[in-house]
């Protein structure tokens, strides 16, 4: 039997998808973006959403609308091996190979290294680094409060937190709109594009 869920069960789990899918990247390259774009900005942030939210919302449908109850199963129908495989190594890049190791050097870099000295920052990386994955590890050890700690209290301070910024740059700009540099001067949309897959 198939429970309908409630309008505020279905936001807070569209939040927490949000939270889920909201990375240092989403932060950083769409400031990049609009410092490099300039006037072309309009046109490379179409790209930008197109790869930085559309691939990853259709992933998630695309999951949903499968039945399946996780990768390995949805995968399998390619065959059992592949699934294996490829699950593995899914896992292995968004998870220690390349993922977390950014995740936790990123937040450090823009968060607490700007008000370090240089002479301390490898210890304060060790320290950081060790809080900051022991959060997480307490955070996911139980799963089924995933939705709770991230859709109910996580995910409102980040979407705060990005109403203010975005706030500050309408109210209070830091200049004019200037030329696109680089890539973003004979093709803004696809450079845009590209920096939304980055993400």
């Amino acid at each position: 039997m198939k429970n309908k869920l409630s309008f505020s069960n279905h936001l807070v789990i569209g939040v927490m998808l949000f939270a889920l899918f909201f990375g240092a990247g989403n932060l950083i390259f769409p400031a990049s973006l609009g410092q490099n774009a300039g006037t072309q900005v309009w046109i490379a942030i179409t790209g930008f959403l197109l790869t930085g939210i559309g691939l990853p919302f259709l992933g998630t449908l695309a999951m949903g609308f499968s039945g399946s109850k996780n990768l390995q199963e949805l995968s399998s129908r390619v065959h059992p091996v592949f699934a294996v495989i490829f699950t593995s190594l899914l896992y292995l890049t968004i998870g220690p190979f390349f993922a977390l190791p950014r995740t936790g050097a990123v937040s450090f870099e823009i968060g607490i290294l700007p008000f370090m000295s240089q002479e301390n920052a490898q210890i304060g990386l060790l320290i950081f680094t060790i809080l900051f994955f022991g959060l997480t590890l307490l955070l996911s050890l139980n799963p089924t409060k995933i939705v709770d700690n991230v859709g109910k209290y996580l995910s409102p301070g980040i979407i705060i937190g990005l109403f203010f910024l975005l706030l500050f740059v309408i109210i209070k700009p830091m200049g004019s709109f200037e030329a696109p540099q680089g890539n973003y001067v004979s093709n803004a949309f696809m450079t845009g594009f590209t920096e939304g897959y980055n993400t």
